[in-house]
């Protein structure tokens, strides 16, 4: 019997939390975009989920492929793909739940925050859910320093792609999905803030 860390990894807290309301359940299809390590996948290849993955680092897809291969050995290494986000070769409406885990706030500008957005959203099906943690500018308004548009200077000397609670509620709106959960957000004392946001798509 593995312990609570081979089983869950290092998996984020909140989606660790979806976890234990149900809304994450075997026979299910994940995609984790901008998978890195691998991290938050260990669980679901453990638990034979049906798992998929892609990341822009070629390492990081090497990595990734090497832990699929010894926790799931089933599941084909194209099923892990080295590919922008907002370029994904998955089709649309494709995965069950799609991961993005402190990804979208390296986005450089506006068009290419949409851009990476809407390839996330593009290949979660119709009552899917999307569970996102990005940096945020909430509660910490006053520490963040403007570069251009969105792009902010944080606390920790990151540069970074900061949204805003009325963004991510007029997103929602465009998305045309539904909040599963309220905004969420972690402040990393006189360093960052990161916030939960989970759609689910109508």
């Amino acid at each position: 019997m593995p312990n609570l860390q081979e089983q869950f990894g290092q998996i984020d807290i909140y989606l660790f939390d979806q976890l234990l309301k149900g809304r994450i359940t075997p026979g299910m299809r994940v995609l984790d975009a901008g998978c890195g390590s691998g991290r938050n996948l260990i669980y679901f290849l453990r638990e034979h989920y049906e798992v998929f993955a892609v990341d822009s680092d070629p390492s990081a897809i090497q990595y990734t492929r090497q832990l699929a291969a010894s926790l799931a050995p089933s599941l084909p290494a194209s099923n892990f793909r080295v590919e922008a986000i907002e370029e994904m070769t998955f089709s649309n409406a494709f995965a069950d739940v799609v991961l993005s885990s402190a990804v979208l706030h390296f986005a450089q500008s506006d068009k290419h925050f949409e851009a990476m957005l809407r390839g996330t959203w593009r290949v979660l099906k119709p009552g899917g859910l999307l569970f996102c943690r990005l940096a945020s500018t909430i509660g910490m308004e006053n520490q963040v320093h403007q570069i251009a548009g969105r792009r902010f200077l944080l606390p920790d000397g990151s540069e970074r792609y900061l949204v805003d609670e009325p963004l991510l509620l007029r997103l929602t709106k465009e998305l045309r999905g539904q909040l599963a959960d309220p905004l969420k957000t972690t402040i990393v004392q006189n360093q960052r803030c990161m916030t939960t946001w989970i759609v689910r798509k109508d």
